[in-house]
Order: structure tokens, then sequence, then C-alpha cells
């Protein structure tokens, strides 16, 4: 079990009130968690990433055990912290500016 933290107008679309419980197959990978969260939730679709290319939107950001994997590809295997259902991975709505 894959838990799930969605900033908060996130939440709102999925009418959500805290974090999500998902089964993922293995393996687990930042993609295969969002292709279950958007499967669970298709309200979420496009949110976080492109329909057409699956590339992460500008102000999304995935952290997993205090690591930003924003940036890596999305076929990355998840820490064992998130595997195990001990850390949530975290989707991270970005704010620009001061």
């Amino acid at each position: 079990m894959i838990r799930v933290v969605l900033p908060f107008h996130l939440r709102n679309l999925a009418r959500v009130d805290s974090e999500v419980a998902l089964e993922v197959v293995s393996p687990v990978t930042v993609g295969a968690v969002l292709d279950a969260l958007e499967a669970r939730f298709p309200v979420l679709r496009g949110t976080m990433r492109d329909h057409g290319t699956l590339k992460r939107r500008p102000f999304i950001r995935f952290f997993a055990c205090k690591e930003d994997l924003s940036l890596e590809p999305p076929d990355i295997q998840l820490p064992a912290g998130v595997l195990s259902g001990a850390e949530p991975f975290l989707i991270v709505g970005a704010m620009a500016g001061g």
C-alpha cells in the first residue's frame, strides 16, 4: 500500500480529506503511482502531468523520503520507506516568487 499526500487544490478536485492509500503493482515507480492515482481519481488526469507527453507539469513536484524526485525519470523505483508504507509519496504544488 502506497500512501500519497496531495496538495490542497488536488485534494479538493479528488474530494478527499487526507492522504490517499493506493495499491500499485510492482515495480513501484513515480509513473506507476501517478497511473494508479489517475485511474482511481479520473478528475486528476492532466493536473500533474501532460495528457499527451506524460511530462510533469511545471509547478508540480514529487518527493519521497525527503528526496526531490521531480526531475528524475518516471520509471525510477521509489525508496524502501515509501514501499513499506512508513513514508508517504508527496505531491507538492510549488509556488514561484516570494
